[in-house]
């Protein structure tokens, strides 16, 4: 695709240079058709695409959303006691099911899956967000 870019503008460039006028006199024509109804792939002007590494998430943005989650969690009573070092059972008052609960929320929110070895050591936010930074698919 690249290639196909470089070439289709030499060639638009060689054919405004070698024109024998004057500079005063010289007029640019476009290198490509003028729009119609139909497009085709040959009058359609080549453009070349970049792509990059998408950003990864930083600790304190994985953490605050884990925190969030977990604030709005209806089994939560008091919100003052969720910190980045929570205990979902111990701090929290979490029961085995509402922990398994959480980490299918945390999965969501991360659009990621966690394998069921993974999720049973997942007891504190300090492991949630451990796991999630040590995937590189989540977002």
């Amino acid at each position: 695709m690249i290639r196909a870019a470089i070439l289709h503008n030499v060639r638009c460039i060689s054919r405004i240079a070698l024109r024998p006028q004057s500079l005063a006199s010289r007029t640019v024509t476009p290198c490509f058709s003028a729009p119609s109804a139909i497009y085709t792939p040959s009058k359609l002007p080549q453009s070349a695409r970049w792509y990059s590494a998408p950003a990864g998430l930083s600790k304190p943005e994985v953490e605050g959303r884990i925190m969030d989650l977990l604030k709005g969690f209806d089994k939560v009573t008091d919100q003052a006691k969720v910190s980045g070092t929570s205990h979902f059972s111990n701090d929290l008052g979490l029961d085995s099911l509402d922990t398994v609960e959480v980490v299918m929320a945390i999965e969501e929110e991360f659009s990621i899956e966690i394998p069921d070895k993974e999720a049973d050591a997942i007891h504190s936010i300090d492991k949630a967000v451990e796991y999630i930074l040590s995937q590189p698919d989540a977002h």
